[in-house]
């Protein structure tokens, strides 16, 4: 008999007709999955392999408009979700009514990044209480609660590089882990080892169940500083464990996350999708796609949309997508910054808020962001040129202190900021504008103020970043300081000599801290309504086993409405 071994993941959920959704799981042998709805919606597919794990994303059908069902999974007919002995509430899909202009529906969107997995609900957690683990107590102890409508999980949703003891002994127990990559993943098997740790978890698998999911990889999903620039990426492909690293983690992120985030008529319309599903064993397909990719990203788009009513939602991939060439660099490929343009420009009436998910904040401490702007001119040569004495400082320093965020990429900075300009400028603007960001580990509101004098005008939405990290993860107090001093008019003005030393010049705009820094496990929530949009920020507080989220901020963004 097959038996679920992970899962079930809710992830997408039709906002157009509200009567789609699709149910993620990980089977131990293969068989066909149902999911049964108690109003009557259901779907059903056949498990695919890879690498000797069995998967299924399963389209469920026929649901109502506005309302809640509870489901149940069966693998080859049998009945495995939710448990018997469960301790949590049914697990559920809620449709959203059918909206017009004239009759928004509100809309919850919860964010953050960077949950290291632990021991779960463990009062000895070095990295304190899980904000995921503590929505999933909060929601299961008041069924009747308002629930996010989506959870974006903004990047390093495993840990590939910095694997917790119990990963380690597994490990430990397949190689010898004196060899590299010693006590890191090798391969796509040591994969399924994260997501098991992080899944598992069982008030996050009841919450992942509940609460749709989109997601995006960060850093560490991969390794540390994962294409921090062209030397590292020569550097690293010279070691005899990059390969197969690489093209485990983009098989492994294909399989556990990217197709989740994608709707029926995509899957629908993906050749790879439908080539590993029609073998009998789909690792050689993933894997030649996955080897081409990590090669040539453009092969493959990890971005993606989703409109959630009247909230659209950008999902940018500043990751596998960057041009490295050191004269040519960039955060996004061509090919990527012009989708990006496109849907963040069409139909422009049809939505009120543009929430753009990209794991790396745009809008930093100035100090950092001065930092990150003079090492980039170093690196090209601004000083010495390409070869010289700066610039090999300069690649040294950018690795040593991850200085790789979009102000390390200073003309993806000034067109991103560009398009928030214009995209926020017109009759048709949206009321927000909004930057979701994680990485940085502490949370914080920026808010850029564009000069009287910019080309095409100073923009009428509300444009704002707003940083949450990390879920479940720590940040050495020098740090804290750092970040802290990053924002003071000391940080300024040191930030203000880097540049001049660099002769970066002055950024396109200037930008405040209206919020924070905060640091603590935390999440942010956006409550978006017609054009009004609030937000909430909390943290977990208190031992593991009894958290409690303490409320940090409730604050209005609606700005002229």
């Amino acid at each position: 008999m097959a038996g679920l071994r992970l899962g079930p993941l809710l992830r997408y959920i039709d906002w157009e007709s509200a009567s789609s959704a699709t149910v993620w799981i990980e089977a131990d042998r293969p068989c066909t999955v149902d999911v049964r709805c108690a109003d009557g919606a259901s779907g059903s597919s056949p498990t695919f392999s890879v690498a000797g794990h069995h998967y299924a994303l399963v389209v469920v059908t026929g649901l109502t408009p506005g309302t809640t069902t509870a489901y149940e999974v069966l693998l080859g007919g049998r009945h495995v979700w939710p448990p018997e002995d469960s301790r949590f509430p049914d697990s559920t899909i809620t449709t959203p009514p059918l909206a017009s202009r004239d009759a928004p529906v509100p809309v919850r969107i919860a964010f953050g990044s960077c949950r290291w997995a632990a021991p779960p609900a463990s009062d000895d957690d070095p990295a304190g209480p899980d904000a995921l683990d503590t929505l999933a107590a909060r929601l299961a102890a008041d069924p009747g609660a308002p629930r996010p409508d989506a959870l974006l999980l903004l990047g390093d949703q495993v840990y590939a590089d910095e694997t917790s003891p119990a990963t380690r002994r597994r490990l430990a127990a397949r190689r010898d882990i004196s060899e590299p990559p010693g006590a890191e993943v090798a391969d796509y098997e040591e994969y399924t080892y994260l997501y098991d740790e992080s899944w598992r978890d069982p008030e996050v698998r009841w919450l992942l169940s509940t609460v749709p999911s989109s997601m995006i990889f960060d850093d560490h999903d991969v390794i540390d500083d994962w294409n921090t620039s062209g030397a590292w990426l020569a550097e690293i492909r010279s070691t005899p464990w990059w390969h197969e690293r690489i093209v485990s983690g983009l098989m492994s992120y294909w399989v556990y996350q990217h197709l989740g985030n994608l709707s029926p008529a995509a899957l629908a319309a993906d050749p790879l999708y439908a080539a590993v599903r029609a073998q009998p064993d789909g690792t050689e397909l993933l894997r030649r796609f996955a080897a081409d990719t990590a090669v040539e990203p453009s092969r493959a788009r990890w971005s993606y949309r989703r409109d959630f009513g009247r909230v659209r939602v950008l999902m940018v991939d500043s990751r596998a997508a960057r041009v490295l060439d050191e004269q040519e660099r960039s955060m996004l490929s061509d090919e990527e910054a012009a989708w990006m343009r496109r849907q963040a420009l069409a139909d422009p009436e049809t939505y009120d808020h543009l929430l753009i998910g990209t794991s790396l904040p745009w809008l930093l401490p100035p100090l950092v962001h001065e930092a990150e702007n003079w090492n980039a001119a170093l690196c090209q040569g601004e000083r010495g040129g390409p070869d010289g004495r700066w610039a090999r400082f300069g690649e040294k320093l950018r690795r040593g202190a991850d200085l790789e965020h979009w102000a390390a990429f200073p003309d993806s900075f000034r067109r991103l900021t560009e398009l928030l300009r214009e995209v926020g400028s017109g009759t048709d603007a949206p009321a927000t504008v909004c930057v979701l960001s994680g990485d940085v580990h502490h949370a914080y509101i920026a808010e850029p103020e564009w000069p009287a004098s910019t080309p095409g005008g100073v923009p009428t939405a509300h444009i704002v970043q707003l940083t949450c990290s990390p879920l479940h993860n720590s940040i050495p107090r020098t740090l804290r300081i750092g970040f802290r001093f990053g924002w003071s008019r000391a940080g300024r003005w040191l930030g203000g000599l880097l540049a001049r030393h660099g002769r970066s010049g002055p950024p396109p705009v200037r930008w405040e801290k209206s919020g924070g820094p905060w640091f603590g496990n935390q999440l942010m929530t956006l409550t978006l309504h017609g054009r009004k949009a609030a937000l909430t920020l909390v943290q977990a507080t208190g031992k593991s086993r009894e958290a409690q989220f303490e409320t940090v901020l409730d604050r209005d963004l609606t700005v002229g409405e």
